[in-house]
């Protein structure tokens, strides 16, 4: 079993950069696939990024691609979002999640942990 804590994140203006983090507890971490999707105020959680269990792989919404980097540090058992140039569209709670199949799984229900999630402000 995986848990997760997320961290980071905050009030950031727009144009500017931050990094939301998830930090792993249990064995199996490094064999997990990791994610990391949003929700905005009333919408729908949706997919932002994933990455493989080894982080040699990653994946990214379109709106991501570009400005969001996903990283994994299997010694630490951590997962990084790095989100540069960002916009009033990116406001949302981020959350991490951990799936134990998939190579870079993209919905909702591939993933089997889920964190309490980190706010992300950002003002125009």
């Amino acid at each position: 079993q995986v848990r997760v804590v997320e961290s980071g994140g905050g009030l950031v203006q727009a144009g500017g950069s931050t990094r939301v983090s998830c930090a792993a507890s249990g064995r199996t971490f490094r064999s997990y696939a990791m994610g990391w999707f949003r929700q905005a105020p009333g919408k729908e959680r949706e997919f932002v990024a994933a990455i493989n269990y080894r982080g040699d792989t990653t994946y990214y919404t379109d709106s991501a691609k570009g400005r969001f980097t996903i990283s994994r540090d299997n010694t630490k058992n951590t997962v990084s979002l790095q989100m540069n140039n960002l916009t009033s569209d990116d406001t949302a709670v981020y959350f991490c999640a951990g799936a134990r199949y998939g190579r870079v799984p993209t919905t909702i229900d591939e993933y089997d942990y889920w964190g309490q999630g980190t706010q992300v402000t950002v003002s125009s």
